[in-house]
């Protein structure tokens, strides 16, 4: 993983939480937030938690008395994320590093991860973290993208990257957040990382969006990939945008489009017997 694609920062956090978040993410996140509420937990730990989608889908669902904590690696999207959540006591935000995190042992009964684990340098790493703060019996809840070619948009978008910057295409969306999907992998990275019980299903959901170019721009200005383009040149970041918008309507058409999106949902759960001594 390039360092660049952990930057969210300048204007990403604002297209990021405006397009890609309504396009591919909400739909997932009351998928977590029913899911998590289910467990009628009493603590619950939100890591990586972006722009807040999850956030903002879950504190309904939870109880009066919960305690919600919520944190990010990138200040500028926790404060972002801060800003479009109305005003709950509940709720606790801090900045904080997924793979060190700054909480004693056995504190939560969940902790969640909505499609942040594929950017962790060290996922095992990551994962044991989680099984540290968890209670004996506690619930790792998190989601991972499949593989590219099974998210259309994704696919569209990184395809006309390689039409358009041939010799050093920028491969940010197949690489991080769609280089994490083998399920085999995910199941041996949570087993080294001391969880038992694993539970994966794959998830089908269709993507919508009023038209192409509202797609090309979600995927162009408000995720990473927008580092990269500009990286290679500031000034072909709108025509960059443009090649986007063209294949998306080869692909889906004029006018609405609609694409698939898939990912994986997992469940890993700390053994009731476990009393973590990892620091």
């Amino acid at each position: 993983m390039a360092e660049s694609d952990k930057v969210f920062s300048g204007a990403i956090p604002e297209f990021y939480d405006t397009l890609m978040v309504p396009l591919i993410f909400d739909a997932y996140a009351a998928d977590m937030a029913q899911r998590v509420a289910a467990y009628s937990p009493g603590s619950v730990l939100e890591t990586a938690a972006g722009s807040g989608a999850v956030t903002r889908a879950l504190a309904p669902r939870l109880g009066s008395h919960t305690r919600y904590v919520v944190t990010d690696l990138n200040q500028p999207m926790l404060d972002y994320a801060s800003t479009r959540q109305g005003a709950d006591s509940r709720i606790e935000w801090q900045r904080a590093d997924a793979l060190d995190l700054p909480f004693e042992d056995v504190l939560f009964d969940i902790v969640c991860c909505q499609f942040g684990a594929m950017f962790f340098p060290d996922r095992v790493a990551g994962y044991a973290q989680a099984h540290r703060v968890l209670k004996p019996g506690g619930h790792f809840v998190f989601s991972v993208w499949d593989r590219i070619e099974e998210n259309a948009f994704a696919d569209d978008v990184t395809n006309a990257m390689a039409e358009l910057f041939v010799d050093n295409p920028p491969r940010f969306l197949a690489r991080t957040p769609h280089g994490y999907h083998d399920v085999k992998l995910i199941r041996e990275d949570l087993s080294h990382a001391g969880f038992a019980s694993i539970e994966i299903k794959t998830i089908a959901k269709v993507s919508h969006s009023p038209s192409a170019a509202a797609v090309a721009a979600a995927y162009c200005l408000g995720t990473p990939l927008r580092n990269e383009i500009e990286s290679r040149d500031p000034g072909l970041l709108q025509l960059a945008t443009e090649r986007a918008t063209e294949a998306i309507a080869r692909r889906h058409g004029q006018g609405p489009v609609a694409g698939k999106i898939q990912a994986h949902m997992i469940v890993a759960t700390k053994s009731a017997a476990t009393v973590s001594t990892q620091s």
